[in-house]
Order: C-alpha cells, then sequence, then structure tokens
C-alpha cells in the first residue's frame, strides 16, 4: 500500500487531507484485482486520476472504530522491542529496514497517524506481553496515553486494555481489581501463545496456554466474570511463518469451549486465527485446515453459533490478505457465515503499517465475488455489512456512541504532549 513511515522530525505532522493518497490507492487495488481475475475491489478506472470519484468510491457512513491499535513507549525499547522489530521486518519489510527507530512507534506518532492520518473516529489500545521489566507498553502507559487524549479532544476517542499475563500465577490475577479501579480499561488482554520465561525455558516444545486449561485459563475467566468488564481480547493466529516452532496456546482451538463455559463474557479473538503460513493461502473450509479454519471448527464442535458471545477481529489479517484477494474472500466469507456479519470488528494494529486509510479505503472496495457465494455459501459483503464491522458492531460491544471524526484540530496538541512525556 502506499503509505511509508516519516522520519522523526515529522512526528507531529498533521496531514491537511486524510484522503491525499486515495488516488494512488485506487490505483494499487486495480492492479491486484487485475492480477487475481478481477471481482474482488470494485474501483472503476476513474478513481485513478479523478479525486472526486476516488472519494465516492471510497466513502462511508458511519464512524470508523478501530479496536487493536498499538504504540511502544521508546524509553523501553532496550528491554524487549527486538522481538516486535523482527516480527516487523517479517510482515512488512519495505516499511521497517534494519535501523528501526522505536520514536516511530510512539505516542506521538500513533496520535498523529491514526487519528490524523485516517478517517478513524474511536481507537483502542492494546499492549504486547512482557514481564514488568521488558515490556514495551506497560497497562499504566497505556491509560496515560488515553488520559492525555482526553484532556485535548474531550473523552471517547481513545479506549484502553489492561493486559493480564494468568501464567504468571495467582498473584497476576490479585492485580486485575486493582487495575480495573485505577485504570478503567474497557477490556482485558491476554497472550495465550505467551510463556514466562522461566515456563518457557524447561517447556518441551511449542509453549503458551488456552483459555479451557483448568491451571490458567479459567481461573483467569473466573476473575473477569467477577470483576468486570465482562470482555476479554485473546491474540488467536499470527504466531510465525514455521509450523514447528509455533506455540500451541496461538491456536484458537480453545475459544469455542471458553464462550460454552463463559457465556456472559464477550470474547474478541484478535486476528480471527488466521496465521502467516508458509506460502500456503486459506481456501474454503476444510476440516484439518490452518488459520482461521480452527476457529470455525472450535465455535462449531461447542455449539456457539453466529451472534453469540465470540467476536472476530482484523487487525493485522487484513493487511496481510488484501494483497491475495481470493485468501481474503474466504477468510470473510468463513467468518460471515461462522460469526455472523453482527460479530466481525475492524482493527488494524496501527501503526505497525502507518495511517490505516488506505487498510480502510481498501475494505470499503472489497467484494467477496458471486461465484464463491454460490459455491461455498458465503453471504454478500454489502456496504451495510461492512459498516457494521467497521463501526456499529463495536459501538454496541464497547457501549459507546462515537461521534463522527472531526476536524483534528485538537491532533497537534495532543501529538505534542505524548512526544513530551515520551
Amino acid at each position: 500500500m502506499p503509505w511509508r513511515s516519516a522520519d522523526r522530525a515529522a512526528l507531529v505532522a498533521i496531514p491537511d487531507d486524510v484522503g491525499a493518497g486515495r488516488l494512488l490507492t485506487a490505483a494499487t487495488l486495480r492492479a491486484i484485482d487485475a492480477a487475481h481475475g478481477g471481482g474482488f475491489y470494485a474501483v472503476p478506472i476513474e478513481a485513478v486520476a479523478d479525486r472526486a470519484a476516488a472519494d465516492a468510491t471510497f466513502s462511508g457512513s458511519a464512524p470508523v472504530i478501530d479496536v487493536q491499535t498499538h504504540l511502544v513507549s521508546p524509553a523501553r525499547w532496550g528491554r524487549g522491542g527486538e522481538a516486535l522489530a523482527g516480527f516487523l521486518r517479517l510482515v512488512d519489510p519495505e516499511r521497517w529496514g534494519d535501523a528501526l527507530d522505536p520514536h516511530l512507534l510512539a505516542a506521538s506518532q500513533w496520535a498523529a497517524q491514526v487519528f490524523g492520518g485516517s478517517e478513524t473516529a474511536v481507537a483502542l489500545i492494546t499492549a504486547l506481553p512482557g514481564l514488568p521489566d521488558t515490556i514495551v507498553l506497560p497497562n499504566e502507559e497505556i491509560a496515560a496515553v488515553r488520559e492525555i487524549v482526553d484532556r485535548y479532544a474531550d473523552t471517547g476517542r481513545v479506549l484502553t486494555h489492561t493486559i493480564v499475563h494468568p501464567n504468571l500465577g495467582e498473584a497476576e490475577l490479585d492485580r486485575m481489581e486493582g487495575w480495573r479501579d485505577a485504570l478503567r480499561p474497557s477490556g482485558w488482554k491476554v497472550y495465550t501463545l505467551w510463556d514466562p520465561p522461566e515456563v518457557g525455558a524447561t517447556r518441551e516444545g511449542p509453549g503458551g496456554f488456552f483459555l479451557d486449561d483448568e491451571a490458567w485459563g479459567f481461573p483467569f475467566l473466573e476473575r473477569v466474570r467477577d470483576l468486570g468488564p465482562r470482555l476479554v481480547c485473546a491474540h488467536k493466529g499470527i504466531a510465525g511463518p514455521v509450523p514447528d516452532a509455533t506455540p500451541a496456546g496461538s491456536s484458537p482451538r480453545d475459544v469455542g469451549p471458553a464462550a460454552a463455559a463463559f457465556p456472559e463474557i464477550d470474547l474478541v479473538v484478535y486476528h480471527s486465527g488466521y496465521d502467516i503460513d508458509a506460502g500456503a493461502e486459506e481456501s474454503a473450509y476444510e476440516e484439518g485446515g490452518h488459520g482461521v479454519n480452527r476457529l470455525v471448527r472450535s465455535l462449531a464442535e461447542a455449539g456457539v453459533g453466529p451472534g453469540a458471545n465470540v467476536w472476530a477481529e482484523l487487525g493485522s489479517t487484513w493487511f496481510l490478505m488484501l494483497r491475495r484477494p481470493r485468501e481474503a474472500a474466504h477468510v470473510l466469507g468463513k467468518l460471515l457465515v461462522a460469526v455472523g456479519e453482527d460479530r466481525i470488528l475492524w482493527g488494524t494494529d496501527s501503526i505497525w503499517y502507518g495511517p490505516p486509510q488506505p487498510l480502510i479505503d481498501a475494505f470499503r472496495a472489497f467484494t467477496i465475488p458471486e461465484d464463491l457465494r454460490a459455491r461455498h455459501g458465503y453471504p454478500e459483503l454489502t456496504p451495510a455489512v461492512k459498516e457494521k464491522i467497521l463501526s456499529t458492531n463495536a459501538a454496541r460491544l464497547y457501549g459507546v456512541d462515537p461521534r463522527p471524526r472531526d476536524d483534528g484540530a485538537w491532533i497537534a496538541e495532543a501529538a505534542r504532549a505524548l512526544e513530551a512525556r515520551a
């Protein structure tokens, strides 16, 4: 896609026009569509040269809510940032070179790119895993960023997670009540693929834990049920291209059993179980299939159907699929069947991939071709369904009434305040 990271001198530079790259986006999507036989991206030729035509092609009616965004604390980068740098070089090598400047992932850049570089109206900040001395974005820092944005933009533009590592033991779960009261998270974040170093050092084979295990998963969900908020976002999939090294806990095979055991808890499946497979694209559902197939199978076996308490999220998944539109059609089609159009959520993993406007525009232009719908029973991905995914599903889940994107006058001041704090 046509966006690249700016240098640090432009950290708080706010684009005057979030749609300035739409002509290039239109040309890119038309090229992708042609390369894959057509029928995936509905982008007219006029949108390549005519800004009004491009705006009409990519327009939407509901405020965009991004339920997965990221940033880091540059001061903590040396403690655990290289693992993230390796991931970013893997998935977006053209954007991230060998010398990755963590200031390009700082809170000021996050505000400038997510709010200034796109029509995103509400963004949720989530975190990466790690011990207190290695984590690149502590829970307290997440809440502090929200409070600074609230100061300049009024409340409601930023939602937050608090990350919990159940496999650190009872003491970690005991912290949840204090975090809830002090940090006011909208939900809890877990990485079931992550092991504490002392556990990983003694474990043989791929690691992690599962939401339905009695040692860590169920005790954590019991705390969520008792304390609230009753919303858990679990990283599932996006674990790496080498199957033998993939942590077992990255599999979504536990989502169905956990959802059935705790129907009062909403489970958001970050990445929808999609994985970075070594050369294999997802196709129609198959019993032993990889990626999203595992989530579909887990829900079916547990009797968890569309409209239940499982939500599928698209962060990184859409970024990785949009260049492979046939795969994207299968993945979105399978999710529409398995969880339903009211249970798919928009997320981007920004700012890992720069300003998210090209991702929004590409999603608005995307369609599931009629032949795939007829052959596999996929519903049509209509503009109304896409607006649910981009906006109203998240508004309902998180209990927010988002205002449309404003003129952005507050963004530069908030970004400067965030830069001064870094």
